[in-house]
């Protein structure tokens, strides 16, 4: 079967179904698949964690990867040769992502590119008939979140955010621990970051790198003098591209976090609220002086009503809590699970390790990629599922960070997309501006 024919039919049945199907975890490679069975993919933003997304993506047999999109040539020309080395295949080389979308031979756009460049080609790929893998968080701010979500749904494709944690085996079996009801009675759930960064320093102006399209990269942002500091790996610490360490790291602790007072309540006959009641947040440039805007200390609470979640972010103190550098804690009174990056694994009562899984050498990036290939064959939801899943976890990094900028509690009200009768809160909710041509496509739903 033609790859076109084979998603074509895909997505009629899936427009016949009430809903989507169950979760599928996990599809092994079609291995020698030949070319008319392979998805065609195309991979945008490859320098850093988006070189990682195209290693997986293309060393994956039912792949094809058609396209690599950087702004930077030389990144661009350096990715091409080394896929077509690793292949045997010429991918197109492309500055500007929109001509994947004109592909009819892709099937997907993968998003290895930053906070600001994630809900733009998102939306436009939904528009396009294209599933979309994207890197976290689900957006740069509050609406583009909720318009990415709205994309997904309008056009019934298939979103998976990038929080691998959701296709590991270790946070897997762990949480289906919890969901026992091994916890006993849960109120209570802590996630951090404690991992030691250095000082950004303050580099004056410059030139963008030759090869560069600066303007492209500032995309819907504001336009502002090339700055280093401003560009590769540390743009996230600035309010016009990023959410901060919240948003770039946080978002994994407070997603197992969020799935494990999920599951606690679960087992109790009791269920998680959507979304929290209330939002506080205390924190700021207490350590390092430097040109980071985002905050280097922080303490976030979000109160669900009937549970609390706590966030701690320190970057400049690498002590950990309870033994791990960066992780979350799900607390209840017959014990309490650790879940991190590394091994997971629950104390009882008296503090004694009752069940542990190692998952110190695992990167799930493979499993979470394979995951979502198999949901756009079956149109189910994904692991990482950006409506139920993902949208939801990076709101809750949207949220803080609001939070911590109004220096205060805040309510948000997640079905009218709105801080009720807060308008210095709600002028968060976007970016005063979109620089043109780059504003946030309309979509219509319903």
């Amino acid at each position: 079967m033609k790859r076109r024919t084979f998603i074509r039919r895909a997505v009629q049945t899936t427009a016949l179904a009430a809903g989507f199907p169950a979760v599928l975890h996990g599809l092994g490679g079609a291995a020698g698949a030949p070319p008319s069975e392979r998805v065609g993919v195309a991979v945008a933003g490859v320098r850093g964690r988006g070189n990682n997304l195209l290693r997986t993506f293309a060393a994956i047999d039912e792949v094809e990867i058609r396209s690599i999109i950087d702004i930077d040539v030389n990144v661009l020309r350096e990715r091409t040769e080394e896929i077509v080395k690793e292949t045997r295949h010429r991918p197109q080389a492309l500055s500007d992502f929109r001509r994947a979308l004109d592909d009819r031979g892709v099937d997907a756009l993968v998003l290895g590119t930053p906070d600001h460049w994630h809900a733009i080609p998102t939306i436009l790929a939904c528009q396009a008939e294209k599933d979309v893998y994207t890197e976290k968080p689900d957006g740069h701010n509050i609406l583009e979140s909720h318009a990415m979500v709205a994309a997904a749904r309008r056009h019934k494709r298939v979103i998976q955010l990038g929080t691998q944690s959701r296709s590991a085996s270790p946070h897997l079996e762990t949480i289906d621990w919890i969901r026992k009801g091994n916890l006993g009675k849960v109120r209570r759930a802590l996630a951090w970051e404690s991992a030691r960064q250095s000082n950004l320093g303050r580099p004056p102006d410059g030139e963008p790198p030759a090869g560069v399209d600066y303007d492209f990269w500032l995309g819907p942002a504001p336009k502002r003098p090339f700055n280093p500091l401003r560009f590769h790996g540390n743009w996230r610490w600035f309010f016009d591209y990023g959410t901060g360490d919240v948003g770039n790291d946080g978002v994994h602790r407070l997603d197992y976090a969020r799935w494990g007072l999920e599951a606690a309540l679960e087992a109790q006959g009791e269920k998680l609220p959507r979304f929290p009641l209330a939002v506080s947040a205390h924190g700021g440039k207490y350590y390092f002086d430097d040109a980071q805007e985002w905050p280097d200390t922080l303490h976030v609470a979000f109160d669900y009503g009937n549970c609390l979640l706590g966030y701690e972010m320190r970057l400049w103190c690498p002590q950990p809590i309870h033994g791990i550098g960066e992780g979350a804690v799900v607390y209840g009174d017959r014990g309490y699970a650790v879940l991190s990056n590394g091994p997971c694994r629950v104390h009882g009562a008296d503090g004694k390790v009752i069940f542990e899984r190692d998952g110190r050498n695992l990167d799930a990036t493979d499993q979470h990629a394979r995951n979502f290939l198999a949901c756009m064959r079956t149109r189910g939801r994904p692991a990482a599922d950006l409506e139920t899943v993902g949208h939801i976890s990076s709101l809750l990094c949207h949220v803080g960070n609001v939070a911590w900028r109004v220096g205060r509690t805040v309510r948000y009200d997640i079905e009218k997309r709105t801080f009720p009768g807060d308008g210095e809160a709600n002028r968060f909710l976007t970016r005063s501006e979109y620089r043109k041509p780059w504003e946030l496509p309309k979509v219509v739903e319903g």
